[in-house]
């Protein structure tokens, strides 16, 4: 189950509870631990992350990776701002122009949401 909820991004305890109401399938070990099989992991991850997509204010988007957080820190250059986000277990730094960090207000604790479309994405296997 922690492993299952580190994976989404939530909680041990929100993980139990989506088991509990059945949105997530779960079989139990010969420990009487619950297990969340990949697949079914993997499909209820879609599903959240359609949903999430639809509550994304409305806005039509092409891009389809959504990391909503915080702002933790705004480095303004003379052209460009280095602007990074937590968002979740995740940090995510963007280089942006300096102009749209100051249009956008973003400042240490304003809320955000790192929007990547990209053809260009390493990924590793743990």
């Amino acid at each position: 189950m922690g492993e299952a909820a580190a994976l989404l991004g939530v909680s041990t305890d929100t993980m139990r509870r989506w088991v509990d109401a059945g949105r997530v399938a779960a079989t139990r070990d010969e420990h009487g631990h619950r297990i969340v099989p990949g697949a079914e992991l993997a499909a209820f991850a879609r599903e959240l992350a359609r949903t999430e997509a639809a509550e994304a204010e409305g806005r039509p988007s092409s891009a389809r990776n959504r990391f909503p957080g915080i702002v933790t820190d705004v480095l303004l250059g003379d052209v460009a701002a280095r602007v990074e986000i937590q968002a979740g277990p995740f940090r995510v730094v963007s280089l942006i122009s300096r102009e749209s960090a100051e249009e956008l207000n973003l400042v240490p604790g304003a809320p955000a949401t790192a929007v990547i479309k990209s053809t260009n994405v390493m990924i590793e296997r743990r």
